[in-house]
């Protein structure tokens, strides 16, 4: 399996005045990317930066290829609303482990 650093900035939705657990169906994209949690597509992902409410957040994504990554991703209710994936990079990890070979 090949992993994929996935970068999410703030779409066109994004509410500036509202904090990233308040913006509008945040509730469905946390249950979406969980299930993808539990499936074992998504190793790690969160916001970066010192403000968790202003900046990109990402992903760290197991699959064989992009297109299975953006596919994976295509279901979530927060995309290309509230948030657009800005990039997705092929990732060799080389130190740590995880459960996805």
């Amino acid at each position: 399996m090949t992993h994929y650093l996935v970068r999410l900035g703030h779409g066109p939705a994004w509410d500036q005045s509202r904090p990233r657990r308040l913006q509008q169906g945040f509730d469905e994209h946390a249950a979406f990317l969980d299930a993808l949690v539990a499936q074992g597509t998504i190793l790690i992902g969160g916001p970066i930066g010192d403000d968790v409410d202003a900046g990109d957040a990402l992903l760290v994504v197991a699959s064989e290829d992009e297109a299975g990554v953006l596919s994976a991703l295509a279901g979530d209710p927060w995309l290309g609303t509230v948030l657009t994936i800005t990039s997705v990079q092929r990732w060799a990890l080389w130190l740590g482990s995880t459960d996805s070979g």
